[in-house]
């Protein structure tokens, strides 16, 4: 078994993983570079491998720094499946599409100079009918699923505690007589996030890839880091400006409304009420697309986000949150002379509506500007953070005079800290960790760490590089077959016993709604879920009808 390294090695955007086994090539993730402009040019270079060879892709979450090249793929000959969760694929069919749309934005953009300066036209890396069609590839499974795709061959999804949908992947390979288990971490998450659940955590692994974006840094805790944004809020609104935050469409902005909505819906009392009257504007149609996505998919969240639902709040709105769809919307926020926070996208101000905010707020020494997420090398966002005196915005230079606030208490990262508990928690260790996802001082300060405190040992790869994956020979005993198949049992009475509360839970709850008047459009979405329900639950009992006639007949015999 080999392993390539063909993005996100010795950077943290691009992630791409080469897997052959056998005679089988598969790819983990197929992202977009991001960053200045010799690293998104990576974009625009030919594949290293061939893509009409590859199989299959695994993919371990929406973000674009990991699905983003999906469409060029298969414009280069990919014909494979693309695996992922249900919640990863339904903000794909938003995010893609978008992806999509800024590419024919920025070429034409870039053309029209291109073209004044005598120089050949570009094509873009692909456009939003390529990133529509790239749809038609995936094929959602569920967590913890044991997808089997042959003899050699097993994946299986567990909670990454990034984003919605987020995965961590284990993959069992058996080859020659050798068996392997590999983990990709994707992009680890924190625990105690708000909306999604913690990181699962994996008992064993013979070789581990690992995130590392932030192994050299501790993050705050999030709500000392949210009960810091309401004084940059107010004070800023006391002086007049706007509250400008850069946000990834898909969970940093969730996030961000889940913290206001505790004191908006004042679960957390505020020392001036005059900050309830302050306008909180979502201007980015990504992230309102992406915000109702989140409420379609409750399957995902934390325990204490469906406690909230299940006593009737909403924890993704709340009294004055607005949604400015059109561009007209998000033109008139930058004439409006009231004071309001903006939300809007991209989180590392590469491109979309943020541009414009900041083009419009970042001279205003009255305004902030409130960082809540990574900024990689090169970015816009990055360099306003680093203390830029002026930045270059649409061909404009624009002086950096609002105040600049970093809060990573936000973040969807695992910290230094996060990811050596997380590390540790192995009952059975990896005997190689490859770290991933990072810059270079943050990937040498957390291998010697993991190197220090857990004795294992760490390969830093850069890109292009390759290993050999070399497995054991296990005799398994009966006896930890026997363990296995206990623990299996385990798992799927807690499962079940999980199943009745909720089943119990809806009964109750459409009992009281046949009581009620409610609107055809919402009695026929009613209907339509409890049919769907209604099938899956016939199919397991036609599965658990054949297991019991399956034992009954071998007792017999």
């Amino acid at each position: 078994m080999k392993i390539h390294f063909w993005g996100a090695a010795g950077i943290v955007t691009g992630s791409n993983y080469l897997l052959e086994i056998g005679g089988k090539k598969l790819l983990i993730d197929c992202g977009m570079f991001q960053g200045g402009r010799q690293i998104n040019r990576l974009n625009f270079q030919p594949y290293p491998y061939n893509p009409e060879e590859i199989d299959f892709l695994i993919l371990t979450h929406a973000h674009i720094d990991h699905s983003g090249r999906i469409p060029s793929l298969i414009k280069a000959g990919f014909k494979g499946r693309i695996y992922c969760t249900k919640a990863t694929y339904d903000l794909c069919s938003i995010m893609l599409p978008d992806s999509g749309h800024i590419q024919e934005m920025e070429t034409e953009w870039d053309n029209r100079k291109r073209g004044r300066a005598g120089l050949s036209l570009r094509k873009p890396l692909y456009t939003v009918e390529e990133a529509l069609n790239s749809l038609h590839y995936f094929s959602p499974v569920l967590y913890q699923q044991k997808i089997t795709i042959d003899d050699s061959l097993t994946f299986s999804f567990q909670d990454a505690g990034h984003i919605l949908g987020s995965a961590i992947v284990e993959l069992w390979v058996s080859e020659k007589n050798e068996h392997i288990k590999i983990v990709f971490s994707g992009d680890l998450g924190r625990k105690n996030k708000p909306i999604i659940r913690d990181p699962a955590i994996i008992e064993e692994a013979d070789y581990l890839i690992l995130d590392s974006t932030y192994g050299n840094r501790i993050h705050p805790p999030l709500d000392q880091d949210a009960a810091r944004l309401i004084p940059i809020i107010t004070e800023t609104s006391k002086r007049g400006g706007n509250i400008i935050i850069p946000s990834f469409a898909i969970q940093r902005a969730q996030d961000i409304i889940y913290e206001l909505n505790k004191y908006y819906d004042r679960f957390i009392a505020v020392s001036n009420d005059d900050f309830l009257d302050i306008p909180v504007y979502i201007d980015s149609p990504l992230t309102i697309s992406a915000t109702e996505i989140f409420k379609r998919n409750p399957d995902c969240f934390s325990p204490d986000a469906l406690d909230l639902i299940r006593k009737g709040d909403n924890p993704l709105d709340f009294h004055n949150l607005h949604f400015s769809r059109t561009t007209q919307e998000s033109r008139d926020l930058n004439i409006s002379p009231e004071s309001k926070v903006i939300i809007s996208a991209s989180g590392m101000c590469t491109a979309g509506r943020i541009k414009h905010h900041l083009k419009h707020n970042l001279w205003r020494k009255e305004s902030s500007i409130v960082f809540i997420g990574y900024q990689a090398e090169g970015t816009l966002g990055r360099r306003i953070q680093d203390g830029a005196k002026k930045v270059n915005i649409f061909g404009e230079e624009i002086s950096s005079k609002a105040e600049i606030h970093v809060l990573e208490g936000f973040s969807g990262h695992a910290d230094q800290e996060e990811i050596i508990q997380w590390l540790g928690s192995f009952s059975n260790k990896p005997k190689k960790v490859f770290l991933v996802h990072g810059e270079q001082d943050s990937l040498n300060i957390l291998s010697g760490l993991i190197q220090q405190k857990l004795n294992l040992d760490t390969i830093i790869p850069q890109m292009g590089d390759n290993f050999i994956i070399k497995g054991v020979t296990k005799a398994v005993s009966i006896k930890d077959v026997h363990t296995e198949i206990k623990k299996e049992q385990r798992k799927l009475e807690e499962e079940t016993n999980e199943l009745k509360e909720i089943m119990e839970q809806v009964l109750e709850q459409m009992d009281n709604k046949t009581k009620e008047e409610i609107s055809e459009e919402e009695a026929s979405a009613l209907r339509n879920k409890m049919l769907a329900l209604r099938k899956e639950g016939l199919e397991l009992s036609m599965l658990l009808t054949r297991d019991t006639e399956k034992k009954a007949s071998s007792e017999n015999s």
